[in-house]
């Protein structure tokens, strides 16, 4: 790359993202709880603002009075995120590695498992980018008009926002993040504490704005069967409350010492806050009368009429927040923009999963080596960009819908708490075969009995959900998720053939990697400073032979480089291969596979003049030849390629620039050994 966009790729990037931080500074960006929390937990803390509209949506198909059931259905939804966040406060007490479910199937149940789990964790994750955001600008989309008309193009500015942030590293983003995530927790817990309030301790009567409509049943005389069917899908569709509760134990080496007592209190005080808000909301929105329907302009009808489809339907808390604050009132107008932000921060949670997950997916040979490295803030960037990849893609195939989008949900998410629980009944089964002790015995039942416990229950909410969902599209994400597990498997495949063919698997004595002879090849062009520099480098080599070769594409010119070559004394064989096509490459390969045809047991080195320009475009005006040439000679057999670089003088200008502006030098030159301690030596 020319020196010049170096520079100035170099200076954007410290404007977007930030100095490069040394390797050593790692300790520096691990977490305290405070941080931690908006960090990992901002997807199941925002699920309260759709997972209750989403268990009424399902309800409304059987009409008004099956409002009734969602109590049931808040208790069950709860029973299970109690359960879940307690499993999984023992899982970051036993493997406090990371790597959460991941970590603790494939330590229980083997490498498939694993890679299945962590197919359906990484398929989950790109879904809440994809559903967190697009929720976000639907509720923004609500209160401006220009947002709900673009809102794929919205949602794809919002993911790449989140992208920059993350990449200026966890910490970093942990700060951006917390004000707008405890705000939003600060704002619902007001509004259900005064809520409750107002319905209990003043006798109010609290009406939403959808109070006075009335519901038109799409499903009427349900059958019990029907009805328990409807019953189980609105439980599956509130049970989006728990995603992103893994995440705290794929990051437990964020955290600050002590790493696993630290993730388990933030674990705790997530489900707390969770619990609390998701009860709250729901209870407040039954004693407000909020009505929702899938299709409102047809189903929802005031005074005996359809309110039409220029009707615009509000979410749940948007609705519970007009009745308990007023609408339009400053409470309402703080918890509304507290929800739009906290829905698109949501994503932040799979931003600080995905990464980590692939990394030590990468780290075990499933995903490319370059997902397991930290970038120039030492977050691990090319998982960022690939989940914003991924998420885009998704947000653009189904248009930012968030009722299509979220029909793919928590698929992932039940089949990983599932291995995962079933993993830790199978860890405690190990430990308890090994110890003696009655009291450490008894904790390892209890822990046991609960993971049990855990296990079943997510086995029961995944056969829900599968059932339930599965033809409204649930199998997308299983189609993902295969797709994911055929793709590391793969990978992992190609890692262990490559290892395989390189290991030394004879004694070093007899193993002889030295080639007889050594024959250097210098390509010319024409007689030139490059070119000189070239053969006075290949002199250097001490080659067996030394030969330079030059293609004749032009009789003429072929014979003025003859003459020249000759003039200049230049006391190296000038062979001229004869190019009836008027082409480089071919004749040149030719010439080499002979030269080994001839000495099999011998290398061949070929050395290349280039030239180092300073501007991207005179990059395009030179060296395609040699890029071509290459390319072709590294898949030769016994053939290497050396460049010989030649800076004109608008690369050593802008080496110039660069240099007297060390101060804005490359974001990661520390790590690669450019400087000292960050100073230009």
């Amino acid at each position: 790359m020319p020196v010049g966009d170096d520079e100035a790729i170099s200076l954007y990037k410290r404007l977007l993202l930030g100095r490069a931080l040394r390797s050593d500074a790692l300790r520096h960006t691990l977490l305290r709880k405070r941080i931690a929390l908006p960090v990992f937990a901002s997807d199941p803390l925002s699920s309260v603002a759709y997972a209750p509209g989403e268990v009424l949506l399902i309800l409304s198909i059987a009409g008004l009075s099956a409002y009734s059931s969602s109590i049931w259905i808040t208790l069950a939804v709860v029973l299970l995120m109690i359960t879940v966040v307690a499993s999984y406060r023992q899982t970051v007490h036993a493997y406090p590695g990371g790597g959460g479910a991941y970590a603790v199937v494939s330590s229980n149940f083997g490498r498939r498992a694993g890679v299945t789990v962590g197919s359906a964790l990484l398929v989950d994750y790109v879904l809440t980018v994809a559903v967190s955001v697009a929720a976000g600008v639907d509720n923004l989309g609500s209160a401006a008009g220009p947002v709900a008309r673009n809102e794929v193009a919205c949602a794809l500015v919002v993911i790449v926002l989140l992208m920059l942030m993350n990449l200026r590293g966890v910490r970093e983003s942990g700060r951006i993040f917390a004000v707008p995530t405890y705000a939003f927790v600060a704002a619902v817990l007001v509004m259900v504490a005064w809520g409750g309030f107002r319905a209990l301790a003043l006798d109010d009567t609290l009406r939403a704005p959808s109070a006075d409509l009335h519901i038109v049943p799409e499903q009427t005389n349900l059958s019990a069967l029907a009805m328990g069917f409807l019953l189980l899908r609105a439980f599956s569709s509130g049970c989006a409350a728990l995603t992103g509760v893994e995440a705290i134990s794929n990051g437990v080496p964020a955290f600050r010492e002590p790493k696993s007592r630290n993730a388990a209190a933030t674990l705790a005080i997530m489900g707390g806050l969770a619990v609390t808000m998701f009860l709250g909301v729901m209870a407040l929105a039954l004693h407000a009368d909020v009505r929702v329907a899938q299709h409102p302009g047809r189903d929802l009808l005031r005074d005996g009429e359809p309110v039409g489809p220029g009707f615009q339907q509000d979410p749940v808390i948007a609705q519970v927040a007009a009745a308990v604050f007023g609408d339009g009132s400053v409470g309402f107008v703080v918890l509304a923009g507290a929800t739009a932000l906290i829905l698109f921060l949501a994503a932040n949670t799979a931003y600080n999963g995905f990464p980590v997950l692939g990394s030590i997916l990468a780290q075990d040979r499933y995903l490319p080596r370059q997902l397991h490295t930290r970038g120039d803030r030492l977050a691990f960037s090319n998982g960022i960009v690939l989940l914003t990849t991924l998420a885009g893609l998704l947000v653009v195939v189904f248009d930012a819908d968030v009722n299509a989008l979220i029909q793919l949900y928590i698929v992932g998410v039940f089949v990983s708490f599932t291995f995962s629980q079933s993993g830790m009944v199978r860890h405690w089964n190990r430990l308890l075969a090994e110890e003696d002790d009655p009291a450490a015995r008894r904790r390892m039942h209890r822990a046991r009995l609960l993971n049990g416990f855990g296990a079943a229950l997510c086995l029961l909410v995944l056969a829900i959900v599968l059932v339930t969902k599965f033809s409204h599209g649930a199998w997308v994400s299983l189609v993902g998720m295969a797709g994911f597990y055929a793709v590391m498997t793969r990978i992992r495949r190609y890692y262990d053939q490559v290892a395989e063919e390189l290991a030394v698997d004879v004694p070093r004595k007899e193993l002889d990697v030295r080639p007889s002879q050594v024959h250097a090849v210098v390509l010319v062009s024409q007689i030139h400073k490059p070119t000189l520099r070239a053969l006075s480098y290949a002199r250097l080599l001490r080659a067996d032979s030394l030969l330079a070769v030059t293609i004749a594409i032009e009789p003429e010119e072929a014979r003025r480089v003859k003459a020249e070559w000759r003039r200049q004394h230049i006391d190296v064989p000038l062979k001229i291969l004869d190019s009836p096509y008027r082409e480089i490459t071919q004749p040149f390969l030719h010439f080499v596979k002979e030269l080994r045809r001839a000495h099999p047991h011998d290398m061949v080195s070929v050395i290349i003049p280039e030239y180092v320009v300073g501007r991207w475009y005179a990059e395009l005006l030179h060296n395609q030849s040699a890029l071509r040439l290459k390319t072709r000679l590294r898949f030769t057999p016994g053939v290497t390629v050396t460049s010989v670089p030649w800076q004109l003088e608008s690369a050593v200008a802008a080496r110039e620039r660069v240099r007297r502006r060390s101060e804005l030098r490359a974001p990661g030159a520390i790590r690669r050994g450019r400087g000292n301690h960050g100073h230009r030596p």
